[in-house]
Formats: C-alpha cells, sequence, structure tokens
C-alpha cells in the first residue's frame, strides 16, 4: 500500500521515489507489562474463578502469561505482557476487567443487601417548586430571575391614587450599590413589570414567571421572614403573528390567566376556586383572589382563610407608571410556599364507580352580584358524594331574565359508588338544591 501511494505521488505529481523505503517511527516502544495478583479477581468481583481459567481467559485474548512466585507471601503471580494493540490495558484493574467480562456477567451470582435501605423522604418545597416551574413552561410561560434588591418607588408605584404605602416596614440594605438596589423586595411584581417592559421593546408577546423570595421583617427577629412568591405577566396578542392566525390579534385578558392558574391547580392536583377581589394594583372589577381547598374539604372555601394569591388585569396608572404600552396587562402573585403546603398534605384516593352516571343541565337566575362559584359551591355541597362534577358551560344576560340578573347553567354528574341512581333518586337531589339555591341566594329556576 505504501508502494502503491508512493507510485501515484510520483506519477500525479511529477515526484521522485527515493531509492530506500523506511520506517521514520521515532522509537520502538517496549512492550508492556503487568504483575497480576489472580487472588485481585476475588477482591474486586466477589466470585472465586479457577487459576487455570484466569490463564486461559488472558491467553484466548492474546496476552502472555507467565507464572511468578510472590517474593513476600511465596504466593502463585503473573507477568502479563499486554498486546501493542490494547491500549487500554494498562493496570491489573484492566486485567480483572478483562477476566469478568469473558467469564460472563450472567454467572455473576445475585447477593441482596443484608439490611433494608432507609426510607427516601422526599424534599416538597424543591419539588414543589420544579412542578409548578413544569407545568407553567407547558402552559407557553418562560421563567425569569430578577434581583432581590429593589427600587423602593418601584414598589409605591403598585399603590396608585394616593393607596396607603410606607417604608417603615421594608428591609433596606446597609451598602447599597444604587438607590435602585437599596431596598429587599417585599413583593416580585415590581421585577416582572421591569422585565417585561424591556422584553416588549423588541417582543410583542410576553408570558413569563418567577418563583423567587421576599423579605418581610420578623418581629423580635433580626433575621427577616423569606417565603418564596410566585409571580406571573402576561401581555401581548393571544396568537403569534401567522398566518394561521390571520388577522386575529386579540391581546391576552383575564381569562387567559385564569386559564394558566387553573391549569397549574389542576396539575397539581388542588382544588382552586376564584372570587372577586379589590387591590389598587389592579382594575376594578378585573381583580381575583385565588383560594385553594385544603386536602379534607369538600369544596373550595370562598370565606379567605385558604387564600394564597391575587391575579387581575394592571390599573392604568400602574401600567404607566412602568412604562408599559397602552394594552392589557395581567398579573398574579401567589404564596407559594402556602399553596406546596396544601399540595404536600396529601390526597385521598377513591375507587372508580362500577355504576353508571347520570347527566343532567340545571339552569337557575340570580343576582348579577352572586358569583358563579357560589352557585357552584352550593350544588356540590348540597349534593355531597352523588354529585361528581358541577361545570358552568353557559351565561347569559339578557330580556328574558331581567336587568340586574343574569342565568348561569351547569351541567351536573350524578353517581353512587354502591348502586345505579333511579329517576326518582336524582329527581329528589336536584329538586333539594334547588330549594338551598332559592334560600340562600334567592335563585329561580330558569325555565
Amino acid at each position: 500500500a505504501a508502494a502503491r501511494a508512493a507510485h501515484l505521488m510520483a506519477e500525479l505529481g511529477g515526484g521522485t521515489v527515493a531509492p530506500v523505503i523506511g520506517d521514520r517511527y521515532p522509537g520502538r516502544q517496549p512492550q508492556r507489562v503487568i504483575e497480576f495478583d489472580p487472588a485481585h479477581v476475588a477482591r474486586v468481583l466477589g466470585i472465586a474463578v479457577p487459576a487455570d481459567e484466569i490463564v486461559r481467559i488472558l491467553t484466548s485474548l492474546e496476552f502472555q502469561v507467565q507464572p511468578l512466585a510472590d517474593q513476600s507471601t511465596n504466593l502463585p503471580i503473573y507477568r502479563v505482557a499486554v498486546p501493542s494493540y490494547r491500549l487500554d490495558v494498562t493496570r491489573p484493574i484492566d486485567l480483572v476487567e478483562e477476566v469478568g467480562r469473558i467469564w460472563g456477567y450472567d454467572r455473576f451470582p445475585t447477593t441482596l443487601l443484608c439490611d433494608e435501605l432507609p426510607p427516601q423522604r422526599a424534599n416538597l418545597r424543591l419539588e414543589g417548586a420544579e412542578r409548578v416551574r413544569d407545568l407553567l413552561v407547558g402552559c407557553g410561560l418562560d421563567e425569569v430571575i430578577t434581583f432581590s434588591m429593589v427600587d423602593i418607588e418601584d414598589e409605591g408605584n403598585l399603590w396608585p391614587q394616593g393607596a396607603q404605602f410606607g417604608l417603615g416596614d421594608h428591609l433596606r440594605v446597609r451598602n447599597p450599590l444604587s438607590s435602585e438596589r437599596a431596598y429587599l423586595r417585599q413583593t416580585v411584581l415590581p421585577s416582572l413589570l421591569h422585565t417585561a417592559c424591556e422584553n416588549l421593546r423588541f417582543l410583542d408577546r410576553v408570558a413569563i414567571f418567577e418563583i423567587g423570595a421576599v423579605y418581610l421583617p420578623a418581629e423580635g427577629q433580626t433575621l427577616p421572614n423569606e417565603p418564596r412568591r410566585l409571580g406571573i405577566v402576561m401581555t401581548g396578542p393571544r396568537e403569534a403573528q401567522s398566518w394561521l392566525a390571520g388577522q386575529d390579534r386579540t391581546p391576552l385578558g383575564f381569562y387567559d390567566l385564569k386559564g394558566v392558574v387553573e391549569a397549574l391547580l389542576a396539575g397539581l392536583g388542588l382544588e382552586g376556586s376564584f372570587e372577586q377581589g379589590k387591590h389598587p394594583a389592579f382594575r376594578p372589577g378585573r381583580c381575583a383572589q385565588v383560594s385553594v381547598a385544603s386536602g379534607e374539604a369538600e369544596a373550595p372555601s370562598l370565606t379567605g382563610d385558604s387564600v394564597v394569591g391575587v391575579m387581575g388585569e394592571l390599573h392604568p396608572l400602574v401600567r404607566e407608571a412602568f412604562d408599559l404600552p397602552a394594552q392589557p396587562v395581567c398579573m398574579l402573585e401567589l404564596d407559594l410556599d402556602e399553596l406546596l403546603a396544601t399540595w404536600g398534605a396529601g390526597r385521598k384516593m377513591a375507587p372508580i364507580s362500577a355504576h353508571p352516571p347520570v347527566y343532567e343541565d340545571l339552569a337557575v337566575v340570580v343576582d348579577e352580584s352572586v358569583p358563579a362559584a357560589r352557585v357552584q359551591d352550593l350544588i356540590a355541597q348540597t349534593g355531597r358524594s352523588l354529585v361528581r362534577t358541577v361545570v358552568l358551560f353557559d351565561v347569559y344576560r339578557g330580556e328574558q331574565v331581567g336587568a340586574g340578573r343574569k342565568s348561569l347553567a351547569y351541567r351536573l354528574t350524578y353517581q353512587a359508588d354502591d348502586r345505579t341512581l333511579t329517576d326518582k333518586e336524582v329527581a329528589k337531589l336536584r329538586a333539594k338544591i334547588v330549594h338551598r339555591l332559592e334560600r340562600e341566594l334567592g335563585a329561580t329556576l330558569r325555565s
């Protein structure tokens, strides 16, 4: 092959072949030799391989094995010469690996532990946060990380129209790098709004979230409390600009954010509810408190005891203070530790019923001020274990229900674990539900 290559170079390149073709290798490498103790096989692999079998295996792999005797113990050892092409064999442990490989791993005996492993305790704090991240990323949001040190005026901008806001309980950094990093934050929302503003300079849509600590003074303690908060900011068109979306540039709104929160709670296996709330940072009528039912509750509580956060559409004055464009900006802040405490409490499992369900629609007319969630809770509480699901599928306002009234239509699923429900049982339960709605909410059954 070398002569053929030289001939081609001379023929094609116009060169001359030298009269002598010799090896230009710098020097001959000595053969690698390893002293190998066969007892090392049993110590490492935990199996007894006969000495003659070890010699046979190594010889079959073209190792040259020469028996010797250890001068100190007078036990047999081997002087093993390694083939030049086996550059991976440099130590006795490499020879042990070769013996085990050829001997066969399937011939290794199964050895059980002498004791049971201790139970593994899950870190719910870390696992819960990772679960929340995965769910929000699955909803199309991007995670950001912002500074914990902020400008106090930014938090003040969340309280427009002269709302009460003071600096007394904010922790000041002793040696701040600048006035914009002089205080420890008590909310993650201003940082998220600044991040959204920066990204909107070259993007038309922003959907971001952050999981970070806030710093609240602890009475009688040197160090502050550091609860974790989950913040979300969404703004811009609902659909990315493409031929498929066409000219539809409907902006992200309150119900888009509500859908993300519902997906988050569903992914955590939690029952959530939304109640109209008030906060100076949000537009009136576009603000809601987010509540989570405990694992033992039959339905979400609307009393405020389980409120974990607030969400809504940003107030126009707050939007202007953060230099955001004139479009709906929706944001949310949740107490993540409180949320995950409910998640970590565990859930009860129930067997799937083998009996068929009964589906029925129920439409009631209530005052405009009555939340749909309140009606849904009363239906679920009245039906108890026989009403499996209550889903709102229609809201109507118009002449047929009168001014100041609205019609709410729900789809109910009845099902029992031990029997097939009869028409009489369903009718009796339906009458009980309607009676309670009439008594407590002033509802009327829509014909």
